[in-house]
C-alpha cells in the first residue's frame, strides 16, 4: 500500500533550502531597521527601512496585516516611501479544501500608476498548482504546477498569451527533496538558462549547500558557481559564510540578543581586489539588520 504523499512546494519554492541558504542573512548592501509587533485583536504591523551602502538612498514601508483564521482570510496593506499603496486580499479553504484565492492591487497616485494581479493556487497532498492574471494587462496568464510522488518533485511554467494564443515563455524543473537533503534542476527562459542547486543539512549544527547557473546565451562567462554553509554557534547566533565563482566572499553573524531582537551583520569581499581598501563600496560591501519583534 502506498504511503500518503505530502503537499509539494509551489514552483517558485522549488530549491528554496539552497536558495535561503546562500540568499538570506547577508545584510551587506545597506543597513537595515526592522519592527514587527501585534495587536490582540489579529492585526500585525510592520515597520521596514533601509539605508543603501553605496548611494545612501534611504527606502521604507509601513505594513499592516489583519487575519481572520474562522473565515481563512488575511488582509495586508502597505505604503512605501515612495508613495506607493498596496493591497493583497487572500481566501483559503474556503470555496474548497486546499482552494487559495489572492487579489494583489498597487496604486501610485502621484503618477497615476497602478496594477492588479489575480491568483489563484490549489494544492492536494503530491500536487501544487498555480495560476495568475493580469488584471490590467489580460493578454497572459501564467501558470504553473508541481507534482510529487515518494519525494521525487517535477515541475513546469508556462506564461500563456491569450491574444496571440501562443506560450511566450516556459520552464521546466526536477527534484528530489529528503529530510536531510535536496537536488532541484531548473530549465529557465524558454530552456535557454539552466540551474543546478543542492543542500544538506549535515547535523544539527551545519548546512551546506551550492547552486550552479548556466546561461546558453551568454557569449562568455555563461556559468556561475557558489557554495554556501551555515554553523550554528549556540540557540542563538549563527554564522554563514559563501564565495562565488566571480570571486566574491559573503561572511555574515546573526545574533538574538533576546527574545524579539535579533541583529545581523554581513560583508562581501572581492577576493581579486584585496588591495582595494574600499569598504561601503566597489570592491568591498559592509551592512547591518536590526529586528524588533513583539
Amino acid at each position: 500500500m502506498s504511503q500518503p504523499q505530502p503537499v509539494p512546494p509551489s514552483w517558485k519554492d522549488l530549491g528554496k533550502s539552497s536558495s535561503d541558504l546562500l540568499g538570506r542573512d547577508y545584510p551587506f548592501h545597506a543597513i537595515g531597521l526592522e519592527i514587527k509587533t501585534k495587536t490582540p485583536s489579529n492585526v500585525a504591523f510592520r515597520v521596514a527601512g533601509t539605508r543603501d551602502g553605496k548611494n545612501g538612498h534611504i527606502a521604507g514601508d509601513l505594513e499592516a496585516k489583519y487575519t481572520d483564521s474562522k473565515y481563512g482570510t488575511v488582509l495586508t496593506n502597505t505604503w512605501t516611501t515612495t508613495n506607493v499603496l498596496r493591497s493583497q486580499l487572500e481566501v483559503e479553504n474556503q470555496l474548497a479544501k486546499g482552494l487559495k484565492l489572492e487579489a494583489h492591487s498597487s496604486l501610485n497616485p502621484e503618477k497615476g500608476i497602478n496594477s492588479g494581479l489575480f491568483n489563484l493556487t490549489f494544492k492536494q497532498p503530491g500536487y501544487h498548482a498555480r495560476a495568475a492574471l493580469d488584471l490590467f494587462h489580460g493578454s497572459n496568464i501564467t501558470s504553473d504546477f508541481v507534482l510529487a510522488r515518494n519525494g521525487i518533485l517535477l515541475g513546469a511554467e508556462t506564461n500563456y498569451n491569450v491574444n496571440d494564443g501562443t506560450i511566450t515563455r516556459y520552464a521546466t524543473a526536477l527534484g528530489y527533496s529528503a529530510p536531510d537533503y535536496a537536488v532541484t534542476v531548473h530549465g529557465l527562459s524558454n530552456m535557454r538558462l539552466f540551474s543546478a542547486s543542492y543542500y544538506h543539512r549535515v547535523n544539527a549544527d551545519v548546512e551546506a549547500g551550492a547552486k550552479a547557473v548556466y546561461n546558453s546565451a551568454a557569449s562568455s562567462n555563461g556559468m556561475n558557481l557558489e557554495v554556501g554553509t551555515k554553523v550554528y554557534l549556540d540557540k542563538a547566533a549563527f554564522v554563514k559564510a559563501k564565495i562565488a565563482s566571480t570571486g566574491i566572499l559573503g561572511l555574515s553573524y546573526t545574533q538574538t540578543l533576546r527574545p524579539g531582537v535579533k541583529a545581523a551583520f554581513g560583508v562581501a569581499i572581492d577576493t581579486q581586489k584585496l588591495n582595494d581598501p574600499t569598504i561601503g563600496g566597489s570592491p568591498h560591501r559592509v551592512g547591518a539588520q536590526f529586528t524588533f519583534e513583539n
